[in-house]
């Protein structure tokens, strides 16, 4: 390189301000000459531009609250909070600074495109400072710095959102139970306390507007359970949520009067008694099928059907909701598949094989959706009946024949023992956080067959 004196005439008489490096053949861009200042100038413009870049152009994130402010680019921030899904976040926008700024990024690398290999270093120094200083440029919108609340809560925008609750955001894995089975093979989650958030569940099915109706047995002196039964619910049972009791009897007079919250209803649908218990039992899934084909589709959009013989003593809610949900039996819900009660015989229409099965649900706690309840029902009542033309009765009558469905026809949701236990019999173990639903005493004898 040379010290040459400009080639322009009208520049030769002036005093340039500034020593000039010009290459000895320099690359033309157009009509411009290229050009590098001198070292200790090159230096001087870094440090400027670099103080510039952040402290001028570059807005800050301020935590409120603290004694200092937590500076970076808030496109960054932004693009975290679009990326996050946040609602009221929204990429900024280019003021006239920020266009200035990356139109110089552009010109700059446009002019330094050429510069010769023994001063890449430079170049190289100079698009670093400018691709800095474009990024605090365009990250903000020229004006003064934002004030960012930081929160891990959602709150409602404006008054349209209102009845959006509030909750905790969500957090991956962290509050999910370890210490037990969430997950079946085919994906439906079992329902135990700590993995589901009520509040979100509410409002959803609030927005729903969806009526769930409850059935039970109350035959011979089974009806003597009706009172707690009905009382316990009305407690804990869809709390909030418009419910229909369905109370299926031979005895309508001795039905009890239950005081019963706005939207809740007790229906009493007469049937017929039978001599023995076994068969007031298997018969369930015919009446409920016969009950389901005469009633207005509209009336009620899930039935939960359960034994009348229990009370509810914890929140019973929508988290059980589902196409088609079964109940873990609580005594073999740690068992191994060899030990379930399956009906073994293959003359049963019940049998299941040695080698087949997920679990083993009860019969005193199914349902779902009213069309899949129906199906479920029809088709447990054409086994029986099939059964019984073939004079065989599966060992454990209708929950046997539940069981095998429900084998053939995975439910979408199985409920935890936590749905279904007896204190009496079995003691609680240490993962049974809550006890939903208790079977209650009685002595079998005197109630079963009068």
């Amino acid at each position: 390189m040379q010290i040459r004196a400009s080639a322009d005439p009208t520049l030769r008489s002036q005093r340039l301000p500034v020593f000039m490096l010009e290459e000895a053949n320099p690359p033309v861009l157009g009509n411009l000459k290229y050009y590098l200042l001198h070292p200790g100038t090159l230096l001087l413009m870094i440090v400027t531009l670099v103080f510039f870049g952040y402290g001028v152009l570059t807005p800050t994130r301020q935590v409120l609250g603290g004694l200092g402010a937590a500076t970076r680019p808030l496109l960054l921030c932004s693009l975290s909070s679009i990326a996050s899904g946040r609602p009221g976040s929204s990429p900024p926008s280019l003021g006239w600074v920020s266009r200035s700024v990356l139109l110089c990024v552009l010109a700059g690398s446009a002019l330094l495109s050429g510069a010769p290999t023994h001063d890449l270093s430079y170049n190289l120094l100079i698009r670093l400072v400018l691709t800095i200083l474009g990024l605090g440029g365009c990250s903000g919108a020229g004006g003064p710095a934002e004030q960012i609340q930081v929160q891990d809560d959602i709150s409602p925008a404006d008054d349209s959102d209102a009845h959006v609750s509030i909750y905790c955001h969500c957090k991956w894995h962290k509050d999910l139970r370890r210490d037990v089975l969430v997950l079946t093979p085919w994906l439906a989650p079992i329902v135990w306390e700590g993995t589901f958030n009520t509040d979100i569940l509410n409002e959803q099915f609030q927005l729903q507007n969806i009526t769930v109706g409850l059935s039970v047995f109350a035959i011979k002196k089974y009806v003597a359970f009706l009172r707690q039964f009905l009382e316990s619910a009305e407690q804990h049972f869809m709390v909030g949520f418009r419910v229909n009791y369905y109370v299926f009897t031979d005895r309508p007079a001795d039905v009890p009067q239950v005081v019963l919250g706005p939207g809740r209803r007790l229906v009493v649908q007469s049937v017929p008694s039978y001599p023995r218990w076994q068969d007031v039992s298997m018969r369930r899934m015919e009446m409920i099928s016969r009950f389901l084909e005469q009633r207005p589709r509209l009336e009620m959009d899930y039935l939960v059907c359960v034994d009348v013989d229990m009370k509810f003593q914890d929140h019973v809610g929508v988290e059980i909701l589902t196409p088609l949900f079964g109940t873990l039996h609580p005594g073999f819900y740690q068992a191994k598949r060899a030990s379930f009660t399956y009906e073994r015989r293959p003359q049963s229409q019940a049998y299941i094989p040695l080698d087949q099965g997920d679990f083993y649900y009860m019969g005193a706690f199914f349902g779902g959706s009213v069309e899949e309840v129906h199906r479920l029902t029809r088709a447990c009542h054409e086994a029986m009946q099939a059964d019984r033309d073939n004079h065989i009765e599966a060992v454990w009558h209708d929950e046997s024949h539940l069981n095998k469905y429900l084998l053939l026809h995975k439910p979408t949701k199985v409920l935890s023992p936590e749905y279904l236990w007896d204190p009496r019999m079995l003691p609680r173990p240490s993962v049974l956080q809550k006890m939903r639903f208790v079977a209650v005493y009685k002595n079998h004898p005197e109630i079963r067959n009068r």
